[in-house]
């Protein structure tokens, strides 16, 4: 596939397909990071988010095998079984620990250096960064490291630890998804990967001794029918198309619609409080994300 198309859609054409994925990853998982919060009114986060993987990838699996679609072979069950362990496991289970004790909008805003670490992951693979690239990555860690001074994660070192833990288990799936261990080829392997992680989720609910609650709060319980229909079934799959069929930049550059989206609706609907500074940290991270994705995008295009 040429990756000048994608980088360049309005002068070559963007697939519609593709165009959908973006919007997906843009749009409505910045808008999970809440329901996440929402949800842990009632459900802990581990059982949270291996219950909604387990239902959206059975779901999944369930329509591609009544169309005919085979089970994935025992590679491909053991690429999604480490894939799904670092992606959901370590990167939605962390993400939903911190947000236990850290506002939504920034763990999300902590979150867009997802692709400076993808960046650096590269390098194992011999894709140096320009000139560009690296000064995004400079932006990004120092608007991170700005972040982490403010008084959300101050208060909260376990969270902090939480979502560090979680941007580098996703940043080190993604790109084992692509470079290594493949999944099998379509919506079944999607499914594959979130059977595996919802199994890791559940497996670490119960030896963390989590909760499980008697009754679920309304508000939980629609937030987290939001996640396993928005978040999983459509946001998570358009993401793993995008690492599949765009440039791990494209694929990534959700993260720099996100926090805006998420901060917007923290504020606006969970009343959370953004200090001055947290909101200009965010915005150097932003920066430097953008810096990143420019470079890609002009090195695409040459």
């Amino acid at each position: 596939m040429n990756t000048s198309s994608l980088t360049h859609p309005a002068r070559t054409g963007l697939s519609p397909r593709l165009w959908l994925c973006l919007a997906a990853t843009w749009l409505i998982w910045g808008s999970t990071y809440l329901a996440i919060k929402w949800a842990l009114v009632s459900l802990p986060p581990f059982l949270q988010m291996g219950s909604r993987f387990l239902v959206a990838g059975a779901a999944l699996a369930g329509w591609m095998r009544w169309r005919g679609v085979p089970w994935p072979n025992r590679r491909e069950w053991g690429h999604a079984a480490v894939v799904g362990a670092l992606m959901l496991g370590g990167g939605m289970g962390g993400t939903a620990t911190a947000e236990q004790t850290v506002g939504s909008g920034l763990v999300v805003a902590f979150i867009a250096v997802m692709p400076l670490l993808i960046a650096g992951l590269q390098l194992l693979w011999g894709e140096r960064p320009a000139r560009l690239e690296c000064l995004g990555m400079a932006c990004g860690l120092a608007g991170v490291l700005l972040l982490t001074q403010g008084q959300g994660f101050e208060a909260s070192p376990a969270g902090l630890v939480a979502i560090s833990v979680a941007c580098a288990c996703w940043a080190l799936g993604s790109v084992l998804s692509q470079r290594v261990w493949p999944l099998a080829p379509g919506a079944m392997g999607f499914a594959s990967e979130m059977l595996a992680g919802g199994a890791v989720l559940m497996a670490l609910s119960l030896a963390t001794g989590e909760t499980w609650p008697q009754a679920v709060a309304p508000q939980a319980a629609w937030a987290w029918l939001y996640l396993v229909v928005f978040g999983s079934l459509l946001g998570f799959n358009a993401y793993m198309v995008l690492l599949a069929e765009a440039p791990a930049g494209l694929a990534s550059s959700y993260s720099f619609v996100n926090p805006v989206i998420a901060l917007l609706l923290g504020v606006g609907l969970a009343g959370e409080t953004i200090t001055a500074g947290e909101w200009q940290a965010a915005g150097v991270v932003l920066v430097g994300v953008v810096l990143l994705l420019t470079a890609r995008a002009r090195s695409a295009g040459r």
